[in-house]
C-alpha cells in the first residue's frame, strides 16, 4: 500500500499513513478557519490503523467538547482534528501533506458557513453542515 507524508512548516512534526483516504472536503466553518486563520480549510480523513506521527509528537488543544486539534508547537502549524463522532479516524490539513497537489477534494462542508467574499467555482457537492 502507499505511504503518505507529511510535515509541518518547520518540520518538527511529521507522519506517515498507509491507510485508505476516507473522505476529502472543503471545510468552511468557523472553527476550522479561525484555527487556521484561512477561509476555507482542505481536509482528508484516514483511519488511526496506519497511521503514525514519525516525528516529535504535537501538541494537542481540546477546542471544544470531544474534538482534539494537534499542532506543531515549534512553529504553530495545525497539523489535524479529531472528534469523537469520527470513531478511529484522524483528519489531516491537505496543505501538510508532503505533495499537497494530489490532494482531490470532493466536497464542501458547513457550506453555509462559508464567507461571503470567497468564490471557489466546482461541480463538488456542498453539505450546508457536516457530510455524516
Amino acid at each position: 500500500m502507499t505511504k503518505t507524508t507529511g510535515h509541518c512548516f518547520c518540520g518538527a512534526v511529521t507522519f506517515v499513513y498507509t491507510g485508505p483516504q476516507t473522505w476529502a472536503c472543503y471545510c468552511h466553518c468557523s472553527d476550522c478557519r479561525r484555527n487556521c486563520a484561512a477561509p476555507v480549510v482542505a481536509f482528508l480523513g484516514t483511519p488511526l490503523e496506519g497511521f503514525e506521527w514519525t516525528g516529535q509528537t504535537p501538541k494537542q488543544f481540546n477546542s471544544s467538547k470531544g474534538v482534539t486539534r494537534h499542532f506543531c508547537d515549534t512553529c504553530g502549524t495545525p497539523m489535524a482534528f479529531q472528534a469523537d463522532h469520527y470513531v478511529g479516524e484522524i483528519h489531516l490539513y491537505a496543505a501538510t501533506l508532503t505533495n499537497p497537489s494530489e490532494f482531490k477534494p470532493k466536497s464542501h462542508v458547513y457550506y453555509d458557513s462559508r464567507l461571503p467574499w470567497l468564490h471557489m467555482k466546482d461541480d463538488h457537492r456542498k453539505y450546508s453542515g457536516s457530510a455524516d
